[in-house]
């Protein structure tokens, strides 16, 4: 998996540019690290957002298919411990991942060391099964992909097997009265304090996806109550179908053309904000 596997390959290499991340000097540009699950790995153009803020930003990604808050949140102590220094964090969550419960099975070895995954078993109150589900991943290549062994032999045997287990709407699970608001603020309080723990500026992005629009707005104003700026490049009710690959979930080549674009002019004149209002 290690020699073969393109994700691998691609975190960590990101990772290992992530680690020597550091502060910009006064004439330089600000560094960014830039975290998130597929949505940003397929709707954000990397490339192309480096050309259109090469002269005011230096952006750092990791993008990991599947992860969600408490990927991220020790992913993040992990990268700030071993020395990461930007001046700014960008992380991409829209409701699933904000609210998700767990983590990604990809997440024990790559984002994780062995503390991080006995401090994720606690916060999620996982049972000795499950906690050594956990370290086995940290420790073991196979043990880490065997949901993914199946999954491709599932493929294999079963006609249209993709089409079987359609991504879960966002606007379907979203919790009833107060209750959104409560974890979302919970959770981005407890980033932001991390960040600005090592110096960092917490910006969260939302990227489209078909959520209602009321979700992509509570969370929204949900963030800024604790001091994150939220982002949202593209009005995800402005996109048609067109936009997105068969899944109807991660954007596809055009529209990831259009996400990249208005996220590049969104991050730049935050960030060009906050640095005055710190200045």
């Amino acid at each position: 998996m290690k020699h073969y596997s393109v994700t691998y390959a691609r975190v960590s290499r990101q990772y290992a540019e992530a680690v020597r991340v550091y502060p910009a000097a006064p004439t330089e540009p600000t560094s960014v690290l830039m975290v998130g699950n597929s949505l940003l790995l397929d709707g954000v153009d990397v490339d192309q957002l480096r050309k259109l803020t090469t002269s005011t930003l230096r952006i750092y990604p990791i993008f990991l298919e599947g992860t969600g808050y408490y990927d991220w949140l020790y992913g993040l102590r992990r990268l700030f411990r071993q020395g990461s220094r930007p001046q700014v964090v960008v992380i991409g969550f829209e409701v699933n991942t904000a609210l998700a419960n767990g983590v990604w099975d990809e997440s024990p070895m790559m984002l994780f060391d062995a503390r991080d995954v006995l401090g994720v078993a606690s916060d999620l109150a996982l049972d000795h099964t499950a906690t050594s589900n956990l370290l086995l991943s940290h420790m073991s290549a196979f043990w880490e992909m065997r949901g993914f062994f199946r999954r491709r032999i599932l493929l294999r045997l079963v006609p249209h097997f993709e089409d079987l287990f359609p991504f879960v709407r966002s606007d379907l699970t979203i919790p009833q009265g107060g209750e959104f608001e409560a974890i979302l603020m919970s959770r981005l309080r407890t980033l932001r304090e991390l960040c600005e723990a090592y110096g960092a500026k917490l910006i969260l992005v939302i990227p489209p996806t078909p959520s209602s629009e009321n979700a992509v707005r509570r969370m929204a104003i949900a963030s800024q109550k604790v001091g994150v700026n939220a982002l949202v490049p593209i009005d995800p009710m402005a996109l048609s179908p067109r936009f997105y690959q068969r899944d109807a979930v991660h954007l596809n080549v055009d529209g990831a053309v259009r996400f990249t674009f208005a996220l590049a002019v969104d991050l730049s004149k935050t960030i060009k904000d906050v640095a005055n209002n710190l200045s």
